[in-house]
């Protein structure tokens, strides 16, 4: 499992595109015992660990990992100030968003506030790249809209898309800036396996006509948008 959490830090550190030799101010995501963080310390990075366990934290903190660590529910949205840090990674954590645990939990509320105060504390231009493992393709499409209405682009990177075993998902996430292609996925053999998604809206042709106020189809669609938003 360690060796496992290291292979996937790597690789979502190298996702991050930092610039080289610069020491980061970075955001772990779902921390755990620190066993990401450890890899962001062998980088010379500075950074911030978030996770809802307090246990796992006990972990970290007998283990001394170098960062500073914060029990929170992503959940419940980011508490740092606008423009902290210069990149995000989360390893198989975000997915735990899509599940309603309590009564009061809403996930798509959840996931929209956990993005959008997210969105709001990276630096502009700063990337998010938050590995995960989805149920299946209506859990990945409920966590891509969330990100894509909070004002993120980027997409989905799926490293070996052909192995069952070796298999990963990657959300790459741009926090504003000029658009980026997203880093290609492993295992590819040169074509690339990635969903994208951006915040740019499209207009004019082929647009749709918006149905009157209050008519029937108004009021049907209204319904399906809330279906779909789980209310």
């Amino acid at each position: 499992m360690i060796q496992i959490q290291q292979e996937l830090t790597e690789r979502a550190v190298e996702m991050l595109n930092l610039p080289e030799d610069t020491p980061c101010y970075l955001l772990d995501l779902g921390c755990g015992s620190g066993l990401s963080g450890e890899f962001l310390t062998d980088q010379d990075h500075v950074w911030v660990g978030m996770d809802i366990s307090s246990s796992m934290l006990d972990v970290a903190q007998e283990r001394e990992v170098e960062g500073d660590l914060l029990l929170s529910d992503m959940g419940q949205g980011m508490c740092f100030r606008p423009g902290t840090f210069d990149g995000v990674i989360s390893i198989s954590a975000i997915q735990w968003l899509c599940n309603a645990d309590k009564k009061s939990h809403n996930p798509p509320k959840r996931l929209y506030k956990f993005f959008s105060t997210l969105y709001a504390c990276m630096a502009r231009g700063a990337r998010a790249v938050l590995q995960l493992y989805p149920e299946n393709s209506d859990q990945l499409e409920l966590i891509t809209t969330q990100a894509m209405k909070a004002g993120f682009s980027g997409g989905v990177v799926v490293d070996f898309p052909n192995s069952t075993r070796a298999k990963k998902f990657f959300l790459v996430l741009f926090a504003g800036g000029t658009m980026t292609k997203l880093p290609k996925a492993l295992g590819t053999d040169d074509r690339v396996h990635q969903a994208h998604f951006t915040d740019i809206r499209e207009r004019g042709k082929g647009k749709t006509r918006k149905s009157v106020k209050k008519s029937r189809d108004w009021i049907m669609e209204k319904k399906e948008r809330r279906r779909r938003q789980g209310k």
